[in-house]
């Protein structure tokens, strides 16, 4: 393991390496410790603390995601916990909102700061797997000197972010070990299983924000869940951050109304499959594709506008 000396002047020669921080993650982010937040690899600093009323104001605001979550981190715990590894869940900034650890490893980690209440942004303790996954919206392995803090290069973090039903960064989830003798296998295994559980609680997320809709998997080869929420008349009503990405889709288009069945170029069952209901769904449809235009969407029906309005006013579609 290198000297803090050491450790800090190999800092700041690849940070001020205009390449390096180009075609580096570690480096780019190094970069930003120091001229956005003013920090130094040699600071002798431990993150920041909430108070406990800022705390317990942090959590009331997280409720839902600390309840989707609670079963993913104990599965988790119980696969690496005995490993000598560390859990934590945090908000979008960075807050540990929950925690996961043995009695045993206590000490280690709460010395370094990795405990409820405390703050893991990079603003706080510089390059880290919390607080540069949310800096990137991307998950991140940072290993023990690819941290800006000197005092940080015995740590390594497996980390993922979390995004809400809107596909907006949420939360972060961590796996940390203070292991010096924990292999890039082992570490590449943690990293996995991290990025599974947050894409497990990020469709938690979806189907708690949708309930009562069905939920459709969108078939695409992507990091993170490929969700829709669609309505009884096949209307979708939200989309994970994949499936926006695979389909195209973004809040504006969600709220003017597209057909999933255009979407997956597929008919996708209806809900309870009633003439009534068959009707209605029809009739949004061609309302949607129609943009509105009731015109248009009597002619993709093959009906007369007259008949259209007739059948809009006795199903009560606006």
């Amino acid at each position: 393991m290198p000297s803090i000396r050491d450790q800090s002047e190999r800092v700041y020669r690849i940070a001020h390496q205009s390449s390096a921080a180009v075609t580096s993650p570690v480096a780019a982010s190094w970069r930003r410790c120091m001229t956005l937040h003013g920090l130094a690899p040699e600071d002798a600093r431990s993150p920041w603390r909430l108070s406990e009323i800022e705390f317990r104001q942090a959590r009331e605001s997280s409720g839902a995601l600390i309840a989707e979550a609670a079963g993913e981190l104990d599965r988790l715990f119980a696969t690496v916990g005995k490993a000598g590894c560390c859990l934590l869940l945090t908000d979008g900034k960075g807050v540990a909102l929950e925690r996961r650890g043995a009695g045993g490893d206590d000490a280690d980690f709460r010395g370094i700061g990795l405990w409820s209440g405390t703050v893991w942004s990079e603003a706080s303790v510089g390059t880290n797997g919390i607080g540069t996954a949310i800096a990137d919206e991307r998950p991140v392995l940072i290993q023990r000197d690819q941290h800006f803090l000197s005092r940080n290069i015995g740590l390594s973090c497996a980390t993922a972010p979390i995004r809400d039903e809107s596909g907006k960064l949420a939360a972060a989830i961590d796996i940390s070990t203070c292991r010096d003798d924990a292999s890039e296998a082992t570490l590449s295994i943690l990293s996995q299983a991290v990025r599974d559980a947050a894409a497990r609680i990020e469709a938690n997320l979806f189907r708690r924000a949708f309930v009562g809709a069905r939920i459709v998997l969108v078939p695409v080869d992507r990091a993170g869940p490929a969700l829709l929420a669609v309505d009884r008349d096949d209307l979708v009503l939200g989309a994970t951050r994949a499936a926006r990405l695979w389909l195209g889709l973004d809040d504006e288009r969600i709220a003017a109304g597209v057909p999933a069945s255009d979407l997956l170029q597929e008919d996708l069952p209806g809900e309870g499959g009633e003439l009534p209901d068959a009707e209605r769904a029809a009739l949004r449809r061609a309302l949607s594709r129609a943009k509105g235009n009731v015109s248009m969407a009597a002619d993709l029906l093959g009906i007369s506008r007259a008949t259209l309005y007739r059948k809009m006013k006795r199903l009560a579609l606006n």
